[in-house]
């Protein structure tokens, strides 16, 4: 099987100790299976788990909504990763994400836009990142295949099936 490999960098880590968004800036951040440490969920029935451990989404995603009006930043539509250069398009379940650190996550599902990112978007128009109806555009959530420690501006590959 023919495997493609995207590079990237991680922008921002984001994170929550109360749950609900936006997630805040951290510098660094400790990955274990169930997601990041000290990032915590209000809605665990939807949100979190090893499933769900880690949801990222892509910054030129968050400009290109910024440039259409949306007041979303990083960490407001409630992504822990806030990746730079990787096509987005090319994310898809199966797909890995492979950390400079060592740290490794494999794409699960595409997200479903909920009601708590709403304040992101114009008119609270969340379904703007829905994969439903904008395939490519959505965060993903991703299971975590090797623990570690990430850092803000360390490489990413995003390994996928061609």
């Amino acid at each position: 099987m023919n495997t493609q490999t995207f590079h990237g960098v991680v922008h921002q880590i984001n994170a929550s100790p109360t749950g609900g968004v936006p997630k805040l800036p951290a510098e660094s951040a400790q990955v274990e299976r169930d997601g990041i440490v000290g990032d915590d969920q209000q809605d665990r029935q939807h949100h979190g788990g090893p499933e769900r451990a880690l949801c990222l989404f892509s910054l030129e995603m968050i400009e290109e909504l910024q440039r259409e009006g949306h007041p979303i930043e990083p960490g407001t539509a409630g992504e822990n990763l806030t990746i730079q250069g990787i096509p987005w398009g090319r994310v898809t379940p199966g797909a890995r994400f492979v950390f400079e650190s060592g740290v490794e996550a494999q794409v699960a599902s595409y997200t479903t836009p909920c009601k708590t990112i709403a304040g992101s978007f114009v008119d609270g128009a969340s379904k703007r990142i829905s994969q439903k109806l904008r395939p490519g555009n959505s965060r993903v959530y991703a299971r975590v295949v090797k623990e570690g420690m990430i850092r803000t501006g360390e490489r990413v590959e995003l390994h996928t099936s061609a």
